[in-house]
């Protein structure tokens, strides 16, 4: 909800504690335990762990299906998929819908604020976007949908996000070891937020453009090295050009792999209503390229 005062441009970035504790552990429980315990099975823990949580969890379920309804599901396996987006260790649910918007918004402005469309030079945005919040003179308020907001499991997911490592600790270490946690944790956390962070930046600062949303001070980049890396999630450009769409590689030759598991999970009658780019309103603001 925003006034005739709401601006995204006015604002400054100032230290986050939380983050900085969060991520401050991670990358040196990283640095110092995954450099002592490395192994191929660990490797492997970390190789598995991850792949499900940021497809899974992140890509399907956090951002095309909790943000965007990109298409429909049982509440159990909605609830299942951001469970396993919650673990990626960026944020709870309810906090990822306010990240997400709040920088979809000052993105779609005439300006915004070098923090939403990472502007500054690599290092500095990467100490911005890690360990900062970026706090808005005038921001605008949210209002989420009561389907969440009222969400007795999403308030308990937000309430206990960081928490939510324990009980993939304890298997991982019943299992394996205080190895497996660490791999299985600390170094997958520090590669996936690193790693969202990197594509973050060149996303919207290199990469082809096929699209351009008019009067917007950022555009969004499709990064075609890492598609496989990221689910699809980097062909960005295609996904500012059609932000509800459950597929994001829409040219030819673009594998989005979020998008294969999702025609697999339609196929089981796991999933249904499947939004594509011809399902969604026309926007006058957008034009081919």
């Amino acid at each position: 909800m925003i006034t005739s005062k709401t601006n995204a441009k006015a604002g400054r970035v100032v230290l986050s504690i939380p983050k900085t504790i969060w991520m401050g552990s991670m990358f040196l429980l990283t640095l110092v335990g995954g450099w002592y315990t490395f192994s191929f099975s660990t490797f492997a823990v970390f190789a598995v762990t991850t792949v499900i949580s940021l497809c899974l969890g992140h890509s399907i379920g956090m951002h095309r299906r909790l943000i965007h309804k990109s298409y429909q599901c049982p509440i159990w396996l909605e609830y299942l998929f951001v469970h396993l987006g919650v673990i990626v260790g960026l944020a709870g649910p309810i906090g990822m819908i306010k990240t997400h918007d709040m920088r979809d918004w000052a993105q779609r402005q005439s300006d915004c604020h070098d923090y939403f469309g990472h502007k500054q030079p690599m290092w500095k945005d990467f100490i911005w976007q890690i360990f900062c919040d970026v706090r808005l003179k005038h921001s605008p308020s949210f209002n989420i949908e009561k389907s969440v907001s009222n969400d007795r499991f999403y308030n308990w997911m937000e309430a206990t996000w960081m928490l939510q490592q324990l009980p993939l600790a304890v298997l991982l270490f019943t299992l394996g070891g205080l190895e497996w946690v660490i791999w299985g944790v600390c170094v997958r956390v520090s590669i996936s937020v690193l790693g969202h962070w990197m594509i973050g930046y060149f996303a919207h600062n290199h990469g082809a453009r096929d699209w351009h949303v008019e009067n917007a001070n950022v555009q969004g980049h499709n990064v075609p090295f890492a598609a496989l890396l990221t689910m699809g999630e980097s062909y960005h450009n295609n996904h500012h050009a059609f932000p509800g769409s459950a597929n994001l590689g829409l040219e030819k030759g673009q594998i989005d792999i979020g998008w294969l598991v999702l025609k697999g999970l339609a196929k089981l009658g796991l999933v249904w209503d499947l939004v594509l780019p011809e399902h969604l309103p026309e926007r006058d603001e957008l034009k081919r390229l």
